[in-house]
């Protein structure tokens, strides 16, 4: 039931949130900031936190919700290996994870990461009453820091599956306070359908939870494989328990985004955003490399392929709404580029550590991150939590860009010109993440869509539509820029339009706003609709350029970038697809 102390707007309002997080409760944090579950909510509501050190991070802006999602895996462990007089404090484990020396506690964090990717615990660190203690404390954290009308809070964990190295994980978020005894970790079973029985258990005993996959991009291409985790091809029966536990994918977050590769999408000239260049290796050897299948890694290849088993086998497996996140380890995302200070605490803590000596590798290549967006009602639990399941939601990478897209049949061409469009919009056709009604008469769809800059930050570019459907059992994409700033033109001829140019000054990694839109909107009518084949629709809106977060810290020490990460790119937000099912 919706708060009543809590505004409400009928046409919903613009929330943005991190949905995944880690403090140094988590055993791979631990090593790099001793935050808590207090500080990282402080921390969204706009507080200055502590990090190792004397240093301290504090968001220019405040967030609207926020979910801890520690990982599952020895929770309540790494409180127990810094408490003095505690039964692990003594042991050669605990002395590693408080030496002073960064090597030393590096190799007991690749110890513990080593237990979860080859599925054998130390009994000492998985003890029922400590997961217990710590669980309860997460409630208890997210009932304290819960502001209905002013900030959300949700109790939360991550599912850490990692098999052969490669990333399977989960976020699992719940809509209430009514949460199992016990969270679900890739201890008790690394195995996806495993999670969803954890999941449908708890929704029969009361709990409203659901779970958001992350980094397909470092899945090995097991994220979106065409077979289940136990080698057997998928079928109905697995696409509909997926998609009914697993409701999003999450684009972005520090470790890369997940929307699509050059490697799959070679005509797409922004395919290369924030791209992965590494997977997760072996833990022995971090120069070792997993294996890279992005066909089976990308959203948009699974939504496309998802399309297939539609026809294939009457259901779609890889049918996710669009969320975005941090990832951070540091007990606090740090989404705006111009005030990244890292994301693994001591890790990464300057901008030596950065980007001249890194301690850790890649560190100048991991991203400052995204955040999800959400169309509510109001902010409350229960009204975000909604939007999530229904797929209202949008990601983006950082920025505040706030979208709009809905679909439906005959809207007027100068529907986003009337005052009341988005009452017309939602009366007349569905939202990002509906699902479009069977076509009357063939009819085409047609898209209104919108956005508006983040307030605090650059122009838009241009809005796109991404378009995915099935011809001769094949499926296909296409890009449309159905809104340009300025006076540019799309190519009939290639279907592109001529860049919107570039203001960045490298040196002072400065940007002006002498180029691009604050606004842009469109209503669209789909070309080449087919209304006996499945379809997808997403919008990605992108800015103009901006420096990136090594530009700045580079500008920050008087030297030039590095040469292999982008000096400059173009923030964006990706949309939840609308649907078109036959």
């Amino acid at each position: 039931m919706a708060n009543p102390a809590a505004s409400t707007n009928p046409e919903r309002n613009a929330y943005f949130g991190d949905l995944h997080l880690h403090t140094g409760y988590s055993a791979d944090a631990a090593l790099m900031t001793d935050s808590t579950p207090d500080d990282a909510y402080r921390y969204a509501k706009g507080e200055a936190i502590a990090r190792f050190g004397n240093q301290t991070i504090q968001l220019k802006r405040p967030l609207d919700f926020l979910a801890v999602t520690d990982h599952a895996e020895y929770a309540g462990a790494v409180q127990e290996l810094r408490r003095e007089g505690g039964p692990l404090y003594d042991t050669e484990l605990g002395k590693a994870f408080r030496s002073d020396d960064y090597d030393t506690r590096m190799k007991a964090y690749l110890s513990v990461v080593s237990d979860i990717a080859t599925n054998k615990p130390r009994p000492e660190l998985v003890q029922p009453k400590l997961i217990q203690s710590v669980w309860t404390q997460y409630s208890d954290e997210a009932r304290k820091h819960y502001q209905p009308g002013t900030f959300t809070t949700f109790v939360a964990f991550e599912w850490t599956s990692m098999p052969d190295n490669n990333n399977l994980h989960r976020n699992v978020i719940f809509g209430s306070e009514k949460v199992p005894a016990m969270p679900f970790s890739a201890l008790d079973s690394q195995k996806p359908e495993d999670l969803w029985t954890y999941l449908e258990t708890a929704r029969k005993d009361g709990s409203d939870v659901v779970a958001i996959s992350h980094n397909g991009n470092i899945s090995g291409g097991l994220m979106f494989a065409e077979s289940d985790s136990y080698g057997k091809p998928l079928d109905a029966a697995y696409a509909k328990r997926r998609t009914l536990n697993e409701v999003a994918h999450e684009i972005i977050q520090v470790k890369g985004a997940s929307e699509t590769h050059p490697l799959v999408a070679p005509n797409d000239e922004f395919a290369g955003f924030e791209a992965s260049t590494f997977q997760l290796g072996t833990f022995d050897d971090l120069s070792k490399q997993a294996k890279f299948d992005p066909k089976h890694s990308y959203l948009r290849e699974a939504f496309k392929n998802g399309l297939l088993y539609q026809r294939k086998i009457g259901a779609n497996p890889f049918k996710f709404g669009i969320v975005a996140g941090s990832d951070s380890h540091a007990g606090g995302s740090q989404p705006e580029e111009n005030n990244f200070k890292g994301v693994h605490g001591d890790a990464d803590d300057s901008p030596e550590a950065r980007i001249v000596k890194p301690k850790e590798p890649y560190s100048y290549a991991v991203g400052s991150g995204g955040l999800t967006g959400v169309w509510a009602e109001q902010n409350t639990r229960e009204s975000i939590f909604a939007a999530i399941k229904r797929n209202e939601t949008f990601g983006t990478s950082g920025v505040r860009v706030r979208p709009r897209f809905f679909g439906g049949y005959g809207y007027a061409a100068d529907l986003v010109r009337q005052p009341d469009w988005i009452k017309a919009a939602y009366s007349g056709g569905v939202p990002m993440g509906g699902n479009l009604p069977k076509s009357p008469s063939g009819q085409a769809p047609t898209f209104a869509v919108a956005a508006t800059k983040d307030p605090d930050g650059a122009n838009l570019d241009r809005i796109q539509i991404i378009k995915g459907w099935v011809k001769d059992g094949k499926a296909q994409d296409r890009i449309y820029d159905v809104a340009l700033s300025g006076d540019r033109k799309v190519d009939p001829s290639t279907g592109k339009a001529p860049p919107v140019g570039n203001t960045v000054d490298i040196k002072t990694a400065t940007y002006s706003n002498d180029i691009g839109a604050a606004e842009l909107s469109a209503v669209w009518s789909d070309p080449d609709f087919d209304a006996t084949q499945p379809a997808f629709y997403y919008v990605r809106v992108l800015e103009i350029p901006t420096p990136r977060w090594s530009t700045f810290d580079a500008a920050k020490l008087g030297i030039a970038p590095r040469k292999d990460v982008e000096a400059t790119i173009q923030e964006r937000a990706w949309t939840s697809p609308i649907w078109y099912t036959p």
